[in-house]
């Protein structure tokens, strides 16, 4: 079974999206075996956002992160890191189909309601980061 990481961002915990955002993967049939509130620490949130150092936006990236709680989760399930990211739709809000979670409730482009994992290697990392082995739940 794949595992992914998952993260609803400040914007989307603000709103109440969370309920909302869970129900999309538990209807598609996929099982979140860890998720915690919880406010990054500006070291998480450089480890996380090491790939964007340097670049224009990374500044307000990680303010943004570190600005209220997120919503950290593990999810399982066949070829969800792929699916995951299908249902969030592209990362651009103009951009994302009507349906997809960044479709329905983002705003703007740097503030896009979730974070996932965009592969395997980056799931395992990303996982890491966030979650000890002892806090993911076998369903």
């Amino acid at each position: 079974m794949e595992r992914t990481f998952l993260m609803i961002k400040p914007d989307g915990v603000r709103r109440g999206l969370i309920g909302s955002i869970i129900a999309r993967f538990e209807a598609k049939g996929f099982k979140m075996i860890a998720g915690k509130l919880m406010i990054i620490s500006d070291e998480l949130v450089k480890k996380h956002y090491y790939e964007h150092e340097g670049k224009p936006y990374y500044h307000d990236l990680t303010t943004f992160m570190t600005s209220g709680p997120v919503f950290a989760m593990v999810w399982e399930g066949e070829d969800i890191i792929k699916l995951a990211r299908f249902m969030m739709g592209s990362t651009d809000p103009e951009k994302a189909t009507p349906g997809t979670i960044r479709g329905d409730y983002a705003t703007r482009m740097n503030r896009n309601v979730i974070h996932g994992s965009d592969s395997p290697e980056n799931a395992s990392r990303e996982i890491n980061l966030f979650f000890n082995e002892d806090e993911c739940v076998r369903l």
